[in-house]
Formats: C-alpha cells, sequence, structure tokens
C-alpha cells in the first residue's frame, strides 16, 4: 500500500511546495495583463509591443503576461474594472468620461500627445490642396462623435469657415472613407496611420493634422484606485518599461519596425514608414508623439475641447482630482519639469 500510494503522496508534496513558493514570488505576484486601446490596430500602443518583445517589462519588474486589446476608449475602461487590471491606456475623454459617472480611476501618465497619424487626403488630380480648398466640399470623418469628427470642427475653425461651408459625410471608418473618396462621393477623407503608410502614393495629402493644430493629447495610463494603493510597484514598472521603449524606439526605428510589422500584421517597410513619420512629428508640434510618460494638462485640455465640439464629452475637467503623478519618476513630474 504504502508503494503504491508513495509516488502520488510525492508529486502532491511537490505541487504544494511548488504553490507556496510562488506565493512568495515577486514575479509571480506582478503577473497580469495590461489593457491597451486598439492595440495591434492603431499606433498609439507600439511602445508596449517593444517593451513585451525586449523583455523591459520583466527588467522593470512587472510580469506582463500579455495585453489585451479594444475597439476604443469605452471598451478598455470596462475591460481595466471589469478583469480588475492594474494598468491601461485609453483617450483621455473615455477616463473622464467613466469618471463623471462615478468610476475611480485616476490617470498616471501621458502617452501620446498628439493626433499626428491623422491626415485629410484627396486623389491625386483632385483641386483640393490645402485646408482653404475645403470650402463648399464634401468632407468626410469616421462615425459621430469620434476624434476625426472632433478634428474636422477644428480644421473648419482654423481656417475660419462656418458649418454650412462644407458638407461632412459620415463613412462608418477609415476604410470605408478612402472607398467613397475613390468613388468621387466626397472630396476628402481622413487617413490614420499604418493605413497611410500601406496606402502611399495612391492618394496625394491635403492636411496634416500637427501641421495646423496645437497637440491634442491622444492617450493616457490609467489605473483604478484600488489597483493604485495595491500594485504601486507593478505601476510604476509598467511605467519604466514603456518609456524604455519609446527610447529604443528613437534609436533604433528599423529594429523597432520589424518588432511592430509582426504584432500589427503589416510589412516591416510599412512599419518603418509609420515609426519614421511619427518620431519626425515632433518637428512641427515641438512635443513628441509617443511622450515618455509625461502629463501634459493642456494637451488634455485641447482634446476635451475638440469633444465638446462634437457631443462627445460634457462638463469640466478637474485635474487636481483626476491625475495621480506619484508613479512617474521625478524627472518627468509636473513639478520637476
Amino acid at each position: 500500500m504504502r508503494r503504491r500510494l508513495g509516488f502520488p503522496i510525492l508529486i502532491g508534496a511537490m505541487w504544494a511546495v511548488a504553490a507556496l513558493v510562488a506565493c512568495f514570488d515577486p514575479a509571480g505576484v506582478a503577473a497580469e495583463q495590461i489593457v491597451v486601446s486598439n492595440y495591434s490596430v492603431t499606433t498609439n500602443g507600439m511602445p508596449f509591443a517593444i517593451a513585451m518583445e525586449k523583455g523591459y517589462f520583466k527588467e522593470a519588474g512587472a510580469d506582463v503576461t500579455g495585453i489585451l486589446s479594444s475597439d476604443g476608449g469605452g471598451t478598455t475602461i470596462r475591460n481595466l474594472l471589469g478583469g480588475d487590471l492594474a494598468y491601461g491606456e485609453a483617450a483621455v475623454s473615455a477616463v473622464v468620461t467613466a469618471i463623471q459617472k462615478g468610476a475611480d480611476l485616476r490617470i498616471i501618465s501621458g502617452n501620446v500627445h498628439t493626433v499626428a497619424e491623422f491626415v485629410w487626403v484627396a486623389m491625386p488630380n483632385s483641386p483640393i490642396n490645402s485646408l482653404k480648398d475645403f470650402k463648399g466640399r464634401r468632407i468626410a470623418y469616421t462615425n459621430p462623435r469620434s476624434t476625426s469628427q472632433a478634428l474636422v470642427a477644428l480644421l473648419l475653425e482654423k481656417a475660419g469657415l462656418k458649418e454650412g461651408d462644407v458638407t461632412p459625410v459620415k463613412a462608418g471608418g477609415f476604410g470605408p472613407g478612402l472607398a467613397l473618396l475613390e468613388h468621387g462621393e466626397v472630396d476628402s477623407a481622413p487617413a490614420a496611420e499604418p493605413l497611410w503608410s500601406q496606402r502611399r502614393g495612391k492618394y496625394k495629402a491635403v492636411i496634416w493634422v500637427t501641421d495646423v493644430l496645437p497637440p491634442l493629447s491622444n492617450v493616457v495610463g490609467v489605473t483604478t484606485a484600488k489597483a493604485a494603493a495595491a500594485k504601486p510597484d507593478f505601476i510604476r514598472a509598467v511605467i519604466k518599461a514603456r518609456r524604455k521603449a519609446v527610447e529604443f524606439m528613437y534609436a533604433n526605428p528599423k529594429e523597432a519596425a520589424g518588432i511592430i510589422a509582426k504584432v500589427w500584421n503589416i510589412e516591416p517597410d510599412v512599419a518603418e514608414s509609420v515609426i519614421t513619420n511619427l518620431l519626425n512629428s515632433e518637428k512641427k508640434s515641438r512635443v513628441p508623439y509617443w511622450g515618455p510618460g509625461d502629463l501634459r494638462l493642456d494637451t488634455m485640455d485641447n482634446m476635451l475641447r475638440a469633444q465638446k465640439l462634437v457631443g462627445a464629452f460634457q462638463g469640466e475637467a478637474d485635474w487636481s482630482k483626476i491625475v495621480d503623478e506619484r508613479f512617474l519618476p521625478d524627472d518627468l513630474k509636473t513639478k520637476k519639469r
């Protein structure tokens, strides 16, 4: 009997010891997922792919086991809250709106400071060559209350055009908007990276948003009050790892492009074009696209104002109650800059 039971007892003891060790293993405690809006689809989350591939999360002390994607800021917030996660990346308007509705959230980092990925395009033979040529034209945006609709409102304001001076057209997405453009049903449509680099040469750029508008916050890092109290080291590690990934992208754009290409399922030359375009956008806006984590309240205010123009945001944001800089390194904190 002892011989028959000895092996199972030994195995059970080994599992018990392993479980006990895991309980005291810092890496095991830190192991969890993070959620990033439109990860592997749009450009904002690209540094996280670098951090995963290069091992920066573990190096910083966070065992990030995976990155969840979502189709927008609202979904990201629901995943963050419902999944009991410690870190998410979402649009500032989505975060502030959720807070207005009672969610106990904190903005902890400024991740993408501009919307440099946006360009309005026309067909190569179009007479539209600048923002002033929008007058009397049909201008596409993706969907109601979207960033692209808000940007159209700001572009018209910048050009001194009234609401009736153009015909806004809801396209239903970037791809459908470009299809409308090709069939002559609109005169200009938005394209965003990486779509622009994938179809380069097919359209002409009429206006890059960063050429005419001030920097508008794209996405921010966010956590819950519960996670802020329970997992401060994990949150600091995620911010540190992402910062190192951004620095890597500046120093090694070609190698970074190879990593991005695999995750985003695009060609390496397309990924390199995207990274180069967005890194170079800083020369125009004087604000980096992918920031190291520093919070810029002016860019956040600019985006909320834009969202108000299309009814996507109401009220005001009290940053003193929403922003929490304690997880940032000292050199990125507002009082240090």
